[in-house]
């Protein structure tokens, strides 16, 4: 029986047998139908024959790797979620399957809790009901105002302190870095920044927020909004 929310299955893409049916056991008792791929090959088959609501990636595969096939994907659909899990955990593979168009990525070994809360995290965000609202915890932004609130109080934002929010709060869940954020915010404007530029607006955002215990920062890496538990 499919998740509620969801119209289509997953994707899983993992040959490891052990892994495989762990996984697949979390997803199952999460109520979330998935179609387990064990090859570069299956998955490319099944995505010929079908779209899935989120697709799962192992990085390293026996016919290639799962960097390679989230490239074909990303060029074929720029919205399907994508979350690699692998045991890959270095910061320059995580920041390679990132831009490669990855829109979260998970390390094994990981707790079920984490991995279902990142699932649901993409499955919302690509949710084809349009809200004007993006809500984490006690903060909510109201797009058609463009006015954020803490506890249903308006806070007074610049327009970066603005727009990194409304961009973390539209990526829940999902890792942000920081050469992404500075490219989105600064550079397609044609507005050359230096890192620390970055640093002070987000450190000016959190104190306007309150310093929220959801709004994590991935140490050298980036920033990642998520529910608060």
């Amino acid at each position: 029986m499919p998740n509620p929310g969801t119209s289509s299955p997953l994707l899983f893409v993992e040959d490891d047998k052990f892994i495989a049916d762990a996984v697949m056991n979390i997803l199952a008792e999460a109520n979330y139908e998935t179609l387990l791929c064990s090859t570069i090959a299956q998955a490319r088959k099944a995505l010929e024959h079908g779209q899935p609501c989120l697709v799962i990636l192992d990085w390293n595969m026996p016919d290639g790797t799962g960097l390679e096939l989230c490239r074909e994907i990303r060029k074929e659909d720029s919205d399907l979620p994508l979350l690699f899990l692998t045991v890959n955990d270095d910061p320059k593979q995580i920041a390679e399957g990132l831009y490669a168009g990855a829109d979260d990525y998970v390390t094994k070994p990981f707790h079920k809790d984490v991995l279902l809360a990142r699932i649901a995290a993409l499955l919302r965000r690509n949710s084809p009901e349009n809200s004007s609202r993006l809500i984490c915890g006690d903060i909510m932004v109201d797009l058609v105002r463009n006015q954020a609130y803490r506890n249903g109080d308006p806070i007074a934002l610049s327009a970066n302190e603005y727009l990194l929010l409304v961009m973390l709060l539209e990526n829940k869940g999902c890792i942000l870095t920081r050469s992404h954020i500075i490219d989105q915010l600064w550079s397609q404007n044609g507005t050359f920044v230096n890192d620390n530029t970055l640093t002070v607006t987000m450190k000016r955002l959190r104190l306007k927020l309150g310093n929220p215990s959801f709004l994590k920062t991935i140490r050298s890496f980036g920033y990642r909004l998520e529910d608060p538990e």
